[in-house]
């Protein structure tokens, strides 16, 4: 369960996320407690409801997103996602448009790639459907230039021929135009 709410755009942080509900008694406490709690926290917020999705297992979470440099235009960020991008700090940028190399050397260019590659008993994850969603999302924010910040945090990467899947995305327009 995730808040949806468009002042808040890091649900976890605001004890907007529930995890691993299992019936409706579940589903219908975890929103109690969620909307009583983001009131007390944040009073003025507007808070639209809750989306339901599918516990998801494996995978490995990461992290693509862009940021608008005033000097470079469309900044594309990719690194371990979920909370390890903020204790880690492991990313790597490229300006956009990239092609399918510098995709690749994006990935390949966290110190935690070992991780993707798949390490000891782990198989790998799936890097051509990274490459082509990085492709993807490249060409989205070239093409769209009013688009000032977006991040799909976290993404799930599952093993290989498996693909990607965006859990969470935030995108943010350009006021000026």
């Amino acid at each position: 369960m995730k808040v949806v709410s468009p002042q808040i755009s890091h649900k976890y942080d605001i004890g907007g996320i529930k995890l691993s509900l299992q019936n409706a008694a579940e589903v219908k406490a975890a929103y109690q407690d969620m909307m009583d709690g983001i009131k007390k926290k944040l009073p003025d917020a507007y808070l639209e409801g809750v989306q339901l999705q599918p516990m998801l297992s494996g995978g490995k979470e990461v992290i693509l997103g862009m940021v608008h440099d005033p000097t470079f235009g469309p900044m594309l960020m990719f690194g371990l996602g979920g909370t390890y991008v903020e204790i880690l700090k492991d990313i790597q940028f490229a300006i956009a448009p990239v092609d399918e190399r510098e995709a690749r050397e994006m990935i390949a260019g966290i110190k935690t790639y070992p991780l993707l590659a798949g390490v000891r008993w782990e198989k790998p994850s799936d890097i051509d459907a990274l490459v082509y969603t990085i492709l993807r999302v490249s060409r989205l924010v070239c093409d769209f230039p009013e688009i000032e910040e977006f991040e799909i945090n976290p993404m799930m990467v599952f093993e290989k021929g498996k693909g990607v899947l965006a859990v969470d995305l935030r995108l943010i327009l350009k006021r000026d135009m």
